[in-house]
């Protein structure tokens, strides 16, 4: 199903967490390589404060499908990637090559598209 058969306020929050999940896991692509990174692997250079800042920033998709009315599961799954991703990626150097390859925001809304477009 496509964008078109979501609601206006539906395609507005997953367009946002689409938007989101580029700058965060997708903005920039390694030259050689089809490998994107964002914010979360730049930030996440920081010694568990930058963890604990995207972790808090990529909790935006998580209300955004709260208030879009995502069952529980839907909700889990996706705390479960921003937990997987704080907590792998607060390991020194294999956190930030992690941080690359999980992209729990991409994850997170691939998941939330799968949710509206399955009702």
């Amino acid at each position: 199903m496509s964008e078109s058969a979501l609601s206006t306020r539906e395609t507005h929050a997953l367009r946002r967490v689409r938007f989101l999940a580029k700058i965060m896991d997708e903005a920039v692509t390694i030259p050689g390589t089809n490998v994107g990174i964002g914010l979360d692997s730049v930030v996440g250079l920081l010694p568990v404060s930058g963890d604990l800042v995207t972790a808090a920033i990529s909790l935006y998709a998580v209300g955004e499908a709260v208030r879009l009315g995502a069952d529980r599961h839907v909700i889990g799954r996706m705390l479960f990637n921003v937990a997987i991703d704080f907590g792998v990626g607060s390991v020194p150097v294999l956190g930030d090559v992690f941080d690359a390859v999980w992209k729990s925001n991409v994850r997170n809304a691939n998941l939330l598209e799968k949710h509206l477009n399955s009702r």
